[in-house]
């Protein structure tokens, strides 16, 4: 006897796949309205929303990228304000301090911060906008990097990408003007280059500022966002390695040392 999925997926592969994935996302919009209705205290509910989310990125992203609640540091130990989501490279960066749940991430292996809200709104996005500056305003280090065929030089420094994430979205008219306009209102180190509302709709510019926004609505708007997500991801390769004597020189300032850039 055969099994049910083993059929549909021989029988339509592209409708297995979306009835699939479209179940998962349901899974996740029951979590999601579950916490919302039944957690009375405000500051619990969103923790817990924020864990459905961050299980969500770990269970998809590959092992190279670490995701957690932190808050980000640079070299000259200037700190971010407290990100919901923080994506980045454990592999080639330790984390600093940790203490429990604590921990301050180096700005040089951070790839992406989200925030998590329980609607997307003007708002929120204002909100995402400003946690996401917190972070692109510090400082990274990019240094030469030993390799089998000599030194390389120091990789550039990509742009540090944000988000909002949330199980809804407010304007009935979707991605529409209003959501539009909100946008278009962050500025240059705010910008949010992917927003997405479970239960409606996906949204980012990963392709460009040259080129228009990729959108999807209705069903499958998880899985869009987040294969979309990895594209981008696998697009920046390593982080740039970080410069660990400048770091080192905040604690010796009788020899202090230079070097870095930001984006």
């Amino acid at each position: 006897m055969s099994i049910k999925a083993k059929r549909k997926s021989g029988k339509g592969g592209k409708l297995f796949l979306q009835e699939a994935f479209y179940k998962e996302q349901r899974v996740l919009e029951a979590q999601l309205e579950l916490a919302e209705s039944s957690i009375s205290h405000c500051g619990k509910r969103g923790d817990v929303t924020e864990k459905h989310f961050l299980g969500t990125l770990r269970a998809y992203l590959p092992n190279r990228y670490s995701v957690a609640s932190a808050i980000v540091i640079d070299s000259k130990g200037r700190t971010s304000d407290q990100i919901d989501i923080v994506i980045y490279d454990r592999q080639y960066t330790p984390t600093l301090l940790d203490q429990a749940d604590h921990k301050y991430i180096p700005a040089e292996a951070v790839y992406a911060v989200m925030e998590v809200k329980p609607v997307v709104n003007k708002e929120y996005l204002i909100y995402a906008g400003e946690k996401a500056e917190s972070v692109r305003r510090l400082y990274r280090t990019s240094i030469p990097v030993p390799t089998l065929i000599g030194i390389a030089d120091p990789k550039p420094l990509f742009p540090i990408l944000s988000g909002l994430v949330a199980a809804k979205l407010a304007w009935k008219d979707g991605l529409g003007k209003s959501f539009r306009r909100s946008l278009a209102e962050l500025k240059d180190d705010q910008r949010l280059d992917c927003v997405l509302a479970v239960n409606r709709a996906s949204f980012d510019t990963f392709d460009g500022a040259d080129k228009p926004p990729r959108c999807s609505t209705g069903k499958n708007v998880l899985v869009f966002f987040l294969f979309r997500l990895l594209e981008k991801l696998q697009s920046f390769a390593n982080v740039p390695a970080i410069s660990w004597n400048a770091y080192a020189s905040q604690l010796n300032k009788k020899n202090p040392i230079k070097g870095g850039s930001r984006v």
